[in-house]
């Protein structure tokens, strides 16, 4: 059976097992503490972080990123990347924005602040960044609604990778209760629908230890 290493509310790995999952591809979770920085996991991954995949050949990759696109050239036949140049350039465009650049503004600034660092032993929240945080995230939910006024999906007519990363960092930030989903109808309504699929079920009954999430979390009506 492959393994995929994970940690808890870390939206690169959650991106990986509902890519997997969409592809209805078998696969045992493993919890990996990375600050412990254990030596068996570093052998595979010197790295130090996740999400780490193992296939059942023994063949290891690392990052969500490689992972995807490998997952996407040897699982080909649910496609969640696009069948011509251009609907590939857009999902992986799209990819990078929240990966990047909403991982920066906001996934790091209330998730890695508020929840993260207590995990990873990196000192108290900063509260000028999760104040950033709070703000930033408008701006992404109102381009999410932008998008989907014109698509039914982030990257066009089909359910993607896009959406899959978006989905992947919203939800990190909703199990702390942070998305003001009712200023942002349209982004709200996109969300409702990714939540519905059947790939995203094992990630809303995820449970931080100690740490419940907001009450409207798992609730696919919100």
């Amino acid at each position: 059976m492959r393994t995929l290493f994970h940690l808890w509310l870390q939206p690169f790995s959650r991106k990986v097992r509902i890519i997997m999952s969409e592809k209805g591809l078998d696969f045992d979770l493993k919890l990996e503490k990375i600050w412990e920085r254990r030596t068996d996991f570093l052998a595979l991954n010197p790295a130090g972080d996740v999400p780490v995949l193992v296939e059942e050949d023994g063949t290891t990759l690392s990052g969500s990123w490689v992972i995807g696109e490998y997952l996407e050239e040897v699982y080909p036949e649910i496609d969640l990347i696009g069948r011509d140049a251009y609907q590939r350039a857009e999902t992986r465009r799209l990819v990078s924005w929240f990966d990047i650049k909403f991982s920066r503004e906001v996934t790091d600034n209330l998730v890695g602040e508020k929840m993260m660092k207590r995990f990873l032993r990196l000192g108290e929240p900063n509260g000028p960044a999760i104040r950033a945080g709070h703000a930033n995230i408008h701006y992404h939910l109102d381009y999410i609604s932008f998008l989907c006024e014109k698509r039914n999906w982030l990257a066009g007519d089909h359910f993607s990778q896009a959406d899959i990363a978006a989905a992947a960092h919203l939800s990190t930030v909703d199990y702390i209760g942070d998305v003001p989903w009712d200023q942002h109808s349209g982004a709200r309504e996109w969300y409702a629908r990714v939540k519905s699929r059947r790939s995203f079920q094992g990630i809303l009954e995820e449970r931080l230890p100690g740490h419940l999430p907001a009450q409207h979390y798992g609730n696919v009506d919100f």
